[in-house]
């Protein structure tokens, strides 16, 4: 390489170049030539930021020394660290630490959303020991959110003086720490997937104390509360609203299940409510946490009668989606179920939230290899899926959340990470930058005719989403891949 280029490829690196299209960057252009013609991608990330980790900016300069593609760089500078530039409160005390974290443009803390946000920060915890405090104080929060009430899905920032109690009037057990009170099963996954992950980088085992000990009491007995072999349970939750998908039939119980071993989910990872209770792409999510959670009990806290009940509960569960969540499709062979209710009927969909059939290896709970997933990524990326949508500005999953041909990018992100085609990759990214809206972040959904028609402006978990993946390719020696984009 010669001398030039390695400027010009500094330049990028720092922010410094260019306008040009990707396709027209390479090193003879001669619009590089023509320094009239260059003009420089600005930096969108606040100059004012809620939490600054000196290992996630060494990041982002090596990241982007290495990326070619301007736009890509300039994407991933914005992208990555959205997650501490703008939603994390970091607030340590002599005693402990304490960390709550938003989702963006709504503030309040999903412990889905949370979990999934600082998640690509924890391969960097050990460069950084302020970093490695905030995502301690992160998880030791979410414990502290499951002991307030393992049936939320989101809760209020206790340090907020004016904290938004807009669901207050719903017709569930509302507290005032809550947000929102939607039963989902991967809230409580998410807590233990990151939870987990952490102590595997850092070794540092200190969070698993009495608030891990109270919390995963309590999501074993939640699991157990929600297999409904002794009734219904304890939750309910309806909502006067408008959409159908906020509230639960049935006087707040929902759609009815067969007690098989499954575990019912009231709502899906997109805050809908669930058509057949038994979410399969969840209930996966739950037979891996619980493994998870059952490795801490027995190596950390020596708790073996509860570790047990854990890798018991884990075994059931696995037992019954092997028996009911596989359905034989006529054109895809035998593939996954979106949900199923224990009486023989199954919904036959994906949604782009994770836990989602698609991304089920991504959440490490399905081997990219299995032959029934294999079949089911087939049929979820295609218009066999009643929410696939295909237009002239991209294609993927979308859902009942936002509703027709609204696509989501999480869904295009799922599909790379679980590729390993890599002519498959190159087109996921490149729908990605071309879909941003000349923004340079990620949105929840756009519209597959017109990415210029998007909702959520600012939702950090798909932009923080967005740079692990390029993270991802690039260490996977993949570097070639997007800079020739």
């Amino acid at each position: 390489m010669n001398t030039l280029f390695k400027t010009i490829c500094l330049g990028i690196a720092l922010g410094g170049v260019s306008n040009l299209q990707a396709s027209e960057w390479n090193a003879t252009s001669p619009m590089l030539q023509d320094n009239t013609r260059v003009e420089a991608y600005k930096s969108n990330r606040p100059e004012k930021r809620l939490f600054v980790s000196d290992a996630v900016e060494r990041k982002i300069a090596e990241v982007k020394n290495l990326l070619t593609n301007q736009k890509l760089a300039w994407m991933f500078e914005n992208c990555f660290p959205n997650t501490l530039d703008t939603t994390v409160r970091y607030y340590p005390t002599d005693k402990e630490d304490d960390a709550v974290v938003y989702t963006g443009d709504i503030h309040a803390m999903w412990l889905r959303d949370s979990g999934a946000q600082v998640w690509p920060y924890i391969q960097l915890a050990n460069e950084d020991p302020k970093l490695k405090r905030m995502l301690r104080g992160v998880i030791l929060r979410q414990f502290k959110c499951i002991i307030l009430d393992p049936y939320a899905n989101a809760f209020l920032d206790p340090h907020d003086p004016n904290p938004d109690h807009h669901w207050m009037s719903d017709r569930t057990t509302m507290k005032l720490e809550l947000h929102e009170r939607k039963w989902e099963i991967d809230s409580l996954c998410y807590v233990i997937r990151l939870a987990y992950q952490y102590w595997q980088v850092t070794g540092d085992s200190s969070i698993f104390g009495d608030e891990w000990n109270k919390a995963i009491a309590l999501v074993l007995q939640t699991f157990k509360e929600q297999q409904k072999k002794n009734g219904h349970g304890p939750y309910t939750f309806q909502r006067k609203t408008e959409r159908q998908l906020d509230t639960m039939s049935n006087d707040g119980k929902g759609n009815p299940v067969k007690p098989v071993g499954l575990i019912a989910s009231a709502f899906r990872p997109s805050d809908d409510a669930t058509t057949f209770q038994f979410l399969v792409p969840s209930n996966f999510f739950a037979v891996t946490s619980l493994r998870k959670a059952a490795e801490i009990l027995s190596e950390v806290n020596k708790n073996q009668t509860l570790a047990t009940e854990c890798k018991n509960l884990a075994d059931e569960v696995e037992t019954a989606l092997k028996k009911y969540a596989i359905h034989k499709h006529p054109k895809y062979g035998k593939i996954y179920a979106f949900e199923v209710d224990g009486f023989g009927n199954q919904l036959l969909m994906d949604d782009a939230n994770v836990p989602s059939l698609l991304a089920m290896p991504y959440l490490g709970d399905m081997n990219v290899k299995d032959k029934i997933y294999q079949n089911t990524r087939k049929f979820v990326w295609s218009e066999d899926n009643p929410y696939f949508f295909k237009g002239t500005a991209g294609e993927g999953i979308g859902g009942p959340h936002i509703g027709y041909d609204m696509i989501w990018p999480m869904s295009i992100m799922m599909k790379a990470f679980t590729s390993s085609n890599d002519q498959e990759i190159k087109t996921c990214i490149k729908m990605l930058m071309d879909t941003d809206a000349d923004t340079g972040f990620m949105h929840e959904s756009f519209h597959k005719n017109n990415p210029k028609n998007f909702t959520r402006s600012w939702f950090a978990w798909q932009n923080t989403l967005f740079g692990e993946l390029i993270i991802k390719l690039v260490d996977e020696g993949k570097l070639d891949l997007l800079n020739n984009i």
